[in-house]
């Protein structure tokens, strides 16, 4: 679970980026969601967006991910950006360390 710091951290990462995938009239599907892990897998972050003529919503998509216990950092409009920790990613993200109360 993501803290609201590393999810902001990570929204200024996703800013940089361009979706790297599209879903459309076919929805969500097995061979997109293994699309989607394999991409996070390499990456760790990702934007989605939602083609007009798909019958999935927003909410829809990001319980699906979730559901995959792929994070869900921000929805915006038709764009949802995703994150996954992999160690065997290209260029890993460090996320902002989380303070522990004591």
């Amino acid at each position: 679970m993501l803290t609201g710091k590393q999810k902001s951290y990570l929204r200024g990462l996703a800013n940089r980026i361009k979706p790297v995938m599209q879903i459309g009239k076919d929805g969500l599907n097995e061979e997109s969601i293994i699309q989607v892990l394999n991409y996070l897998h390499k990456h760790e972050l990702m934007k989605v967006t939602i083609l007009q003529n798909s019958d999935v919503t927003i909410d829809e998509l990001a319980a699906a991910f979730e559901s995959i216990e792929v994070e869900v950092v921000q929805t915006i409009g038709k764009t949802i950006v995703l994150y996954q920790h992999s160690d065997d990613a290209d260029e890993p993200i460090v996320l902002p360390k989380v303070k522990t109360s004591k």
